[in-house]
């Protein structure tokens, strides 16, 4: 008996396999054939079936460029094939807190994200069930009542400063990115941002990072840098790494151009 691995190979549509497999499997995945007798079809053996789903982590400081990095990846691979959970519409909901209260919280603790929320989200996700997504305002420091409906594809990307942790939600993923930028950047873009989007002064900025981003980022976020399969520096300007990510997750997603 003569045993061969071929990346495609012609297999006899009229001939059963011996595995309940589409004709799209046996044109798009390694195969392994039997020979068994040079007069007779050939009959499928065993087949590799790409993964049901893939879950990605990307972190990195705040303003480090990891949303754009996201929708590089979503562009590269096929339409509606990637659903994005952003871990700021995990902070913990804080309507039983006061308007002072809400405006003490930390947001760049650990503490501030609801963590079971959001590893029950992403198994009911993994099961194949959709879910209601939490939505957050921080112009109010709380979650708002309209949920976002999504639906489970075949590649989840969760996306935060902290995304990578929670040891459970780490174990999770089957690749974990980091998103790294320098300092001063990041300041700069956390300037723009939090002024035009989150009704913040530049001197409440400023001031929130002396006392609160800097050493957030160097004792919670910047760690988990040694927990990343792939370390992307300069962000979405890294052209050539994000590519190689890119065709690293559609390699592992079973994409195949």
């Amino acid at each position: 008996m003569l045993k061969a691995s071929l990346l495609l190979a012609y297999i006899n549509i009229n001939t059963p396999p011996l595995l309940p497999v589409s004709r799209k499997d046996l044109l798009i995945l390694l195969t392994e054939i039997t020979f068994c007798c040079p007069w007779k079809p050939l009959r499928l053996v065993g087949i590799v079936k790409p993964k049901t789903m893939t879950i990605i982590g990307i972190a990195g400081g705040t303003g480090s460029g990891k949303t754009s990095v996201v929708k590089k990846i979503v562009e590269a691979l096929p339409p509606n094939y990637v659903t994005v959970i952003p871990q700021d519409s995990y902070y913990n909901d804080t309507t039983g807190l006061t308007d002072e209260e809400r405006k003490a919280i930390n947001f760049d603790h650990p503490d501030a994200f609801d963590w079971e929320l959001l590893i029950e989200q992403i198994n009911e996700l993994k099961a194949g069930r959709a879910i209601e997504q939490p939505t957050y305002s921080y112009l109010i420091s709380n979650r708002l009542p309209e949920t976002i409906h999504v639906e489970p594809k075949p590649v989840i990307i969760v996306e935060g400063i902290m995304a990578l942790v929670d040891k459970r939600l780490r174990d999770m993923m089957d690749l974990k990115i980091y998103v790294d930028c320098d300092a001063d950047i990041r300041l700069l873009r956390n300037i723009q941002r939090d002024t035009i989007d989150r009704g913040r002064t530049v001197t409440m900025v400023m001031d929130r990072y002396i006392k609160v981003l800097k050493p957030m980022h160097e004792q919670f976020i910047e760690p988990t840098k040694r927990f990343a399969n792939v370390i992307i520096p300069e962000g979405a300007s890294n052209t050539p790494g994000i590519d190689i990510v890119c065709k690293y997750i559609e390699r592992l997603c079973g994409v195949i151009e």
